[in-house]
This record gives structure tokens, sequence and C-alpha cells, in this order.
């Protein structure tokens, strides 16, 4: 289980109170995460320096009678952002289209109740940005908001990872879940996983204001996936100094928290660089060759820093940070083919309530 939550995190909305009809909920998802893969249970133990990041997920979840085709625990799941929409009986075996989804609505719909899901995502999934926690996160608050309770963000986090890891075998740090939760930028420490105590980290309004201004997430044209990118990181750990590959990445997280409180942007874009060039020596193929492409025309318009986000490997996303003004970054990536720009900059806020009724 989860301890030691942020402080300062608010879920509140409005007319948060009692039970309601319907709920939307959101959640970020992060970039820059320095010191992931330290947050696993093959790690032991770890640090992460995390950015959670807006726009991200969108949760609505409505009540429905049993009137007409609705009956007692039957879900409408639409998925405008997959192109997908069904339906399906929670008592029934669960159809596997969306297992995630799936299992957090087994989990926490109770019983005699039907209901509409709408989810949409602002990032592609597979971006390596946490999007599978975040929809994980927003779904159980917006879930257990709609009957009336109250989660506080260590709660959400905890619940979150049990569904991916418990109820589905899949794997998973921790940090993905606390970033959605929590928003802003936070230091984690896993000691031993998946114990955390997470530290909300205290930045200065003129870097909240310079961020956005000198990140540039991209892209890369496809997803991946986290879980299989995990399976082949534990082979190639197996045998290997676990230590000697995994503490440059604690480090880099220390030294980008640090640099983060202490307004130094620079300093910051350098432990992601470090990060990086550690997550590239963890297994071959983390830091894929169209990483490196990008990375390499963003170093020459002045880049000061850049990350692989989330476990890497082919496809997902590479989060730079440009000098004072990113114009030129922008410009030079947008030359690339098959890359896409997200618009995402720094998310204060973690999950929330955004409407209820």
């Amino acid at each position: 289980m989860f301890r030691a939550a942020s402080p300062g995190r608010s879920l509140a909305g409005p007319n948060v109170t009692g039970v309601t009809n319907w709920v939307r909920a959101g959640a970020p998802v992060r970039v820059l995460d320095a010191g992931g893969w330290t947050d696993t249970w093959f790690a032991g133990h770890g640090t992460v320096c995390n950015l959670a990041v807006e726009p991200g997920i969108d949760v609505l979840v409505q009540k429905r009678g049993k009137a007409g085709s609705f009956d007692e625990r039957t879900i409408e799941l639409h998925l405008p952002s997959y192109g997908d929409r069904y339906r399906f009986g929670l008592d029934e075996a669960l159809p596997g289209r969306h297992r995630l989804l799936e299992s957090t609505l087994r989990r926490w719909t109770p019983l005699n109740c039907a209901l509409e899901i709408t989810v949409t995502s602002s990032v592609p999934s597979g971006s390596g940005m946490g999007t599978s926690a975040s929809v994980v996160v927003a779904l159980v608050l917006a879930l257990q908001s709609l009957f009336g309770e109250k989660p506080n963000p260590t709660t959400l986090a905890s619940a979150a990872h049990d569904i991916e890891t418990i109820d589905l075998g899949g794997q998973s740090g921790v940090q993905d879940q606390i970033a959605a939760a929590n928003g802003g930028a936070n230091l984690i420490k896993i000691d031993p996983y998946p114990q955390t105590e997470v530290r909300s980290l205290e930045i200065a309004p003129s870097t909240w204001e310079a961020l956005p201004r000198r990140m540039v997430t991209v892209y890369l044209g496809t997803s991946h996936h986290s879980s299989a990118v995990h399976e082949a990181v534990i082979s190639r750990l197996a045998g290997s100094d676990v230590e000697m590959l995994l503490e440059p990445l604690r480090s880099a997280a220390v030294r980008a928290a640090s640099a983060l409180e202490a307004r130094n942007i620079e300093d910051y874009g350098a432990a992601m660089i470090s990060n990086t060039e550690a997550q590239a020596a963890l297994q071959l193929g983390l830091v894929s060759n169209r990483a490196l492409q990008v990375i390499e025309v963003a170093q020459r318009c002045g880049a000061v820093g850049w990350k692989v986000n989330g476990a890497g490997g082919e496809g997902g996303t590479v989060t730079i940070i440009g000098p004072e003004d990113a114009a030129q970054v922008i410009d030079a990536v947008r030359t690339l083919d098959r890359l896409t720009l997200l618009p995402v900059g720094p998310a204060p806020q973690g999950a929330r309530l955004v409407g209820q009724g």
C-alpha cells in the first residue's frame, strides 16, 4: 500500500456531497520522469521526480435506469479516442477489449447499477506518459464520487496500481498513478516497493511560468506496450549488477527535484540528459533511433535537456526542454516526418471532479 500523500491536493469540485446521477472527473498524465524504472518491484527501492501535465484524461460516468435495453450491472462503454463503443454485463465474462477499464468497473461498480461511461484522452495511448494509470485514477474517482465517497490521492493511486498489477497481473511501477492523483511536480521515494513517500515540490511561480514556454513534447508516431518493455528489462537485469544500472537513475531524480526548487531549469535539463543516458545503458533500445533523431535536432537548436518518457522503447514520446525561446526547436521538429507535437503543459492539480449533478 501507498502512504504519505502529498499535501494540498484537493479532489473537490462543484456539488461534491451526496449521491448524484452523473459525475465528470479528470486526471493529468506525466512527463520528464527522472528515476523511472526504480519505482518497480525488481528495483526494490527507488526515487522518481516527475511532472504532471495537462490536458490528460476526461471520464464521464452516468447512471442509467432499468428501462429499455439497460439492465442491472450493465455497462455502456464509449471510447471516442479509440473509435470504440460496446456494452457488457459485469456479472458475465468480461469482453477483454479494454481490460483495465473493464476490471476497474467490475471492482468499483455497486450491485444493481447500470452505467454509461465515456472516456476521452488528449494524448495517444501508449505515449509513455502514464495514460493507462491516469484513466484508471480518473475512473475510480468518478465511480467513488458518484456513490458518495470522497477518495484522497493516496487511496486513488493505490487502487489504480492494484488493478493494473494485482487484478490484471501487469508490470507497473508506482509513479504514474501518483502523478495522476497528485498533479504538480513530485519527488517520490519508494522503499521498499510498493511503499512510497511523496513530497510535492515547492516551485516558484517564475519556474511554473517558464516551464510551458520551454517544454516541447513530441509523439514519435507509434505507441508502445509498457508492460512488454518491462519484461525485456527484467530479463536484462537478471544476473546483472542491478544497483550499478539503477543508481544513476535515482541520482538524476534527486538532481531534477533540487533544480526545480532552485529555479534552475538548465540544471533540470541536465538531470534529464543524465537520466536518458542511464536509461539507454539499462537496456538496448529503450532510447530508440527515432527518439535520438528528435534529440539530435533539438540539441542543434539549443535544447538544454531531453527525456524519453516512461518505459521507453519504440514509439512513445520525448519531452525536450528548450532554450528560453523554444520556437526554433518546435520549427525544427516539425520538419521531421510522422511526428506530432502534443500541446501539453504543467498541471498543478491532480485528479479532480469537474462537474456532477
